[in-house]
């Protein structure tokens, strides 16, 4: 079969790529969606069980640092758009081994950028995704496009490298780039390691919601629904060499979050929800919010559809419905770290 549209989607097997793979294989029949993974710890192959048959996706196993591997798929398939979702993300884990965050998430975008711009087939729109957390912690603020870049962990510093990476190819070859800044994005099939994962899982095992350090700290939350309409919406409206910011204005202060999750997992009276939550030490430099302008996007046509309430609803649901997708958090992950702190003893 002839497709009119070839798609390569990097990380696709993880988070937010399994969704936005899910979405174009199942609504695009005449797309050819090709997933480029490594299948890392936070991945599962399970999360695209629903269309792994199907004869428009194409799962290759393999880093997106290896530029022979990324090369020879450029070389061979006749890509229209890329979507550069592959990257590590944990901020604990990146100031424990912030030379394999500076590998996937920098090197991991120039292999890609290059083996892209050398392609024989033109590339329509090649979008990378960044996060907020490349502004830096916003207190007095709300954050726009042009908000100047001030990362406090090494996660965020190595995602604004990699988006200077980008940007310079759209300066010197004008490369078609767009670069999405977006909110935390949570939903179903999400890795353990994240918050609300985090204290769903602890709360199914009768553990107590983990909440780190005393200060207020509050994030703004984004449901995976509409952090992928985002994406397609840029693939077919957003502006090449522009950037732009994606979130819901929906913030949570942790706590709320906490006690929100505790009385539909647990479902406890008010009274007894703060048994389930104990404090613990705080991690290096941990940033209060980032709270972000989306107009920019919204002129385009984009709106946040899912509110707070159905989507943690969602989500929670599904955790309950599949409590053995993941592994109890994380033996994979302490294995990766200790593997690091062998090869980086001073770190």
């Amino acid at each position: 079969m002839g497709y009119s549209r070839t798609v390569l989607v990097t990380g696709g097997s993880g988070f937010i790529g399994s969704h936005l793979v899910t979405h174009l294989v199942t609504r695009h029949p005449d797309w050819r969606i090709i997933n480029l993974d490594i299948l890392d710890y936070c991945c599962s192959p399970r999360s695209l069980e629903p269309v792994e048959d199907r004869a428009n996706y194409t799962f290759i196993q393999g880093d997106v640092c290896s530029f022979r591997l990324v090369h020879h798929i450029f070389n061979t398939h006749n890509i229209d758009v890329i979507f550069h979702l592959a990257a590590k993300t944990h901020v604990e884990s990146s100031f424990k081994c912030p030379s394999d965050f500076q590998r996937v998430n920098i090197e991991g975008t120039r292999v890609l950028l290059k083996a892209a711009q050398q392609a024989p087939h033109k590339i329509h729109k090649f979008i990378y995704m960044s996060t907020d957390e490349v502004y830096g912690p916003g207190i007095d603020q709300t954050f726009d496009e042009n908000s100047p870049l001030k990362p406090s962990n090494p996660y965020s510093a190595t995602k604004a490298a990699a988006e200077f990476v980008v940007r310079s190819y759209w300066e010197k070859y004008k490369f078609p780039v767009i670069i999405t800044r977006s909110n935390n994005i949570y939903g179903p099939r999400q890795f353990t390691e994240k918050v609300i994962p985090r204290f769903i899982s602890l709360l199914q095992q009768n553990h107590k919601c983990t909440i780190q350090g005393t200060l207020p700290k509050s994030r703004h939350f984004l449901f995976v629904d509409d952090a992928v309409s985002a994406l397609l919406l840029l693939l077919e409206k957003g502006i090449v060499g522009e950037v732009y910011n994606v979130g819901s204005g929906c913030e949570v202060p942790i706590m709320q979050l906490a006690s929100e999750l505790i009385r539909m997992v647990k479902k406890v009276p008010d009274t007894e929800f703060k048994d389930w939550i104990e404090f613990v030490p705080d991690r290096p430099k941990a940033d209060l919010c980032y709270p972000i302008h989306c107009e920019k996007l919204q002129r385009l046509g984009w709106r946040a559809e899912v509110s707070w309430t159905e989507g943690i609803r969602q989500t929670v649901k599904w955790y309950e419905e599949n409590p053995d997708f993941w592994p109890d958090p994380s033996d994979d992950q302490k294995q990766n770290l200790s593997k690091c702190e062998l090869l980086h003893p001073a770190l």
